[in-house]
């Protein structure tokens, strides 16, 4: 028997590759323009930012601990029962929550082959196995994730618009899903970008978690909201679910600045609104734009979208990057995500967005010189 010299962590944890944020900084260019983690470029609500200076004169008191005001606003906006919902440190800390408390060493967990990361790190950490079901069009198939459910199935993971393709699933195939999974079987929608979606067949999740006992949808206020430096998501499921998951998050999990502001921003319908209007307009510019370089792109519904580079020597998504980031531009490597020669962009402000086309029909156009 080996004498241990220091504490180890238990089997498996070591095994997880830790989540690599986008990059934040550029090597050159007069201006940075960061489109590398899919945040608004245009900023938080105006009165959400009033919220958080309003919180200051608060900070030597904990906050709510049951983030009431936060979840009353929600319920207002969205037409739910308070009790139904839970927030959290950003959507990554129910995903994990939800992870830790319904999964557990020979229980496994699914999701799509090019699905969000945090899902693989938060089924490692739960000491369970995470299963990969593979994908259509680079889009999560149904028929395929049924195919892997196993009788040790106790999860089902879905990104939807996922993350990072920008693709979706239309909410016949999230029923048709959720009706060939046994009642035992919790199906996860995390629906991080459903405010920019613009299609009549897409719903994020509230009416099939309102009539069921097994699903959950997640939410973040990272994205459309600007508040990814707060750290702030939801959930809303079953009581009984977000019964458990109150029994084992932190007592204070959300801060008091960030209540304060997240029910500010949720409030401001015409800030939301303008968010979502840019983001129609501008997407499927850049996809155009893009395509008309010869590069591929992945149609998306989300606020970002996933390049393709040609496989030949000084064109690939590494070159890419390396040319984009002495400009100025900052955009996220997916190679981690099973895509080594695709670079994703998130939609940026009106500048940013003409600075990547420009940077781009130069470095395609470098190539063929």
């Amino acid at each position: 028997m080996t004498r241990r010299t220091r504490p180890e962590p238990r089997p498996g944890v070591l095994k997880i590759e830790a989540y690599v944020p986008g990059k934040s900084t550029a090597s050159g260019g007069d201006k940075l323009y960061k489109l590398s983690s899919n945040e608004t470029p245009l900023g938080p609500s105006p009165k959400a930012v009033a919220a958080f200076h309003g919180a200051g004169d608060a900070l030597a008191l904990y906050p709510d601990g049951a983030a009431r005001e936060l979840r009353e606003t929600i319920g207002a906006v969205y037409g739910l029962n308070p009790a139904r919902l839970v927030c959290g440190a950003g959507s990554d800390e129910i995903l994990n929550l939800l992870a830790h408390g319904f999964l557990g060493a020979g229980d496994e967990a699914i999701y799509s082959a090019h699905g969000f990361l945090v899902y693989r790190i938060a089924i490692l950490g739960a000491g369970a196995t995470p299963v990969v079901a593979p994908e259509t069009d680079l889009t999560a198939d149904v028929d395929a994730m049924l195919a892997a459910v196993t009788k040790r199935t106790r999860m089902v993971f879905l990104a939807n618009p996922n993350n990072p393709t920008g693709t979706y699933l239309p909410i016949g195939e999230i029923r048709h899903l959720h009706k060939g999974l046994r009642p035992d079987i919790l199906l996860v929608l995390d629906a991080a970008y459903a405010e920019y979606v613009r299609r009549n067949d897409y719903e994020s999740g509230i009416e099939l978690v309102a009539t069921s006992e097994n699903v959950v949808m997640t939410r973040t206020f990272s994205k459309i909201y600007g508040l990814a430096g707060l750290r702030l998501g939801w959930a809303y499921g079953p009581e009984h679910v977000i019964d458990a998951l109150n029994r084992i998050r932190g007592p204070f999990n959300v801060s008091g600045a960030a209540i304060a502001a997240g029910a500010a921003a949720i409030s401001d319908h015409a800030f939301t609104e303008h968010a979502a209007e840019h983001n129609e307009e501008w997407l499927p510019i850049l996809k155009d734009e893009i395509a008309k370089l010869g590069l591929t792109v992945t149609p998306s519904v989300a606020n970002f979208l996933l390049i393709h580079f040609p496989d030949r020597e000084g064109q690939r998504a590494p070159d890419a990057d390396d040319f984009l980031l002495k400009r100025g531009l900052v955009l996220r490597r997916v190679g981690a995500y099973g895509f080594p020669n695709a670079l994703r962009a998130s939609v940026g402000t009106a500048e940013a967005n003409r600075a990547l086309i420009a940077a781009l029909g130069a470095f395609v156009k470098r190539g063929e010189a």
